[in-house]
């Protein structure tokens, strides 16, 4: 008898995961006192929660604190400071009932895409992206429809863009800073895209998960210019708590009781000691910032030194951790490519193949987030090795 396998097992690898298996694997490989391999795969901040959320939870511990399921959406606590956030960076006004905390961002897509879309719907997203938004609709039965975007867009969709889509799709991913290019919708773009989209019966994802990590640009939030938006963001990134797993979902109103239904059903709650983090963690605004300037100084150095090592066309460093370059005149397969700057070099390194399946085989994405010696290092050794 062959059992039927369903079609989530289908699912196509994340392969920056396979890079972190080969880096792992090298470095594992490595004589004592060998140079170690430099980690530029991965959007992992190189620093921990901060020491605000560390204590935070020290003490939920000496407590007693049984630490047991929380509401479907998370602490009450947790959702009011949240909507406070929303006002002390954007001047918007939330209602903490519109807020879902999350198993962190990653939990937090398949409740919005289930909530927002029926199997067989279509969903926009512009090339290249996170892998995980196509992966995810296509477990689910959605369809992704691939808008290919390039540097004279700064790899961002526009509202032309989606006005050639026929037909109009259901839905719209949209991610600013973006992984994998670090650029953003300036807040006049987002605003012209959001209001596009209302008006066209579009459902407007909007992944905010770096906001914080901007350098020149403004942010804006999606929330701001369209009632109908759903925005997902997370403490991985700026709060620099990825292993907390903990995020949040800003629900529209016609989607708070379906997205609650489908937490409780799914998750039932994040960890409600990642939540004492998270909320601690908001009061912890100096430490965070003085990330931000670390990852600000490291880009600097790679955008001055990546195109004297061989690396001259880079995307816009506008935001995020992340650098996009155009390897085309060098290579014409970015996988084989980073395993070569992998082996020789002691650099791991993500293909573009990743973020963009048709045209990814000419670019890498260089992650910045690492220690800053780390990264003046592997400036170095990418001069040599050129």
């Amino acid at each position: 008898m062959v059992l039927k396998i369903g079609r989530g097992a289908a699912a196509p690898p994340f392969l920056v995961m396979d890079v972190i298996q080969a880096a792992n694997a090298r470095a594992a490989s490595l004589a004592p006192g060998a140079p170690g391999v430099i980690r530029m795969e991965v959007g992992q901040p190189g620093t921990g929660a901060p020491e605000g959320a560390r204590e935070a939870v020290r003490e939920a511990i000496t407590a007693g604190n049984p630490l047991g399921y929380t509401e479907a959406f998370g602490r009450p606590s947790l959702r009011a400071r949240i909507a406070r956030h929303y006002a002390e960076w954007y001047g918007l006004s939330l209602a903490p009932e519109r807020v879902a905390v999350t198993l962190g961002a990653s939990g937090a897509f398949p409740l919005a895409f289930l909530a927002a879309f029926d199997p067989g719907d279509h969903v926009a997203l512009t090339a290249p992206f996170y892998p995980p938004y196509a992966n995810i609709l296509t477990a689910l039965g959605l369809e992704p429809v691939v808008i290919e975007a390039g540097p004279e867009t700064r790899f961002q969709p526009n509202v032309a863009m989606l006005q050639a889509v026929n037909p109009p799709p259901d839905g719209l991913i949209i991610a600013s800073p973006s992984n994998p290019a670090g650029t953003m919708l300036h807040p006049d773009e987002l605003a012209q895209i959001a209001r596009f989209c209302e008006e066209a019966g579009i459902r407007l994802i909007s992944d905010e998960i770096y906001h914080g990590l901007h350098y020149a640009s403004p942010i804006a939030t999606a929330a701001a210019f369209s009632p109908s938006a759903v925005v997902i963001n997370s403490f991985s990134k700026y709060f620099s708590m990825t292993g907390w797993r903990v995020g949040w979902l800003l629900c529209p109103e016609d989607l708070v009781r379906p997205v609650e239904c489908l937490a409780q059903n799914f998750f039932i709650s994040a960890p409600h000691i990642s939540q004492i983090a998270a909320e601690a963690a908001f009061d912890c605004r100096d430490e965070l910032e003085a990330n931000r300037a670390r990852y600000r100084r490291s880009r600097d150095l790679l955008l001055a030194a990546l195109p004297v090592a061989g690396f001259p066309k880079l995307s816009p460093a506008e935001g995020a951790f992340y650098l996009f370059a155009d390897i085309s005149a060098r290579s014409n397969d970015s996988a084989a490519f980073a395993a070569r700057m992998l082996a020789e070099a002691g650099i791991a390194v993500t293909p573009g193949v990743d973020f963009d399946r048709r045209r990814g085989h000419h670019f890498l994405r260089f992650s910045y987030c690492g220690p800053e010696e780390d990264m003046a290092e592997a400036a170095a050794r990418l001069a040599r090795w050129a």
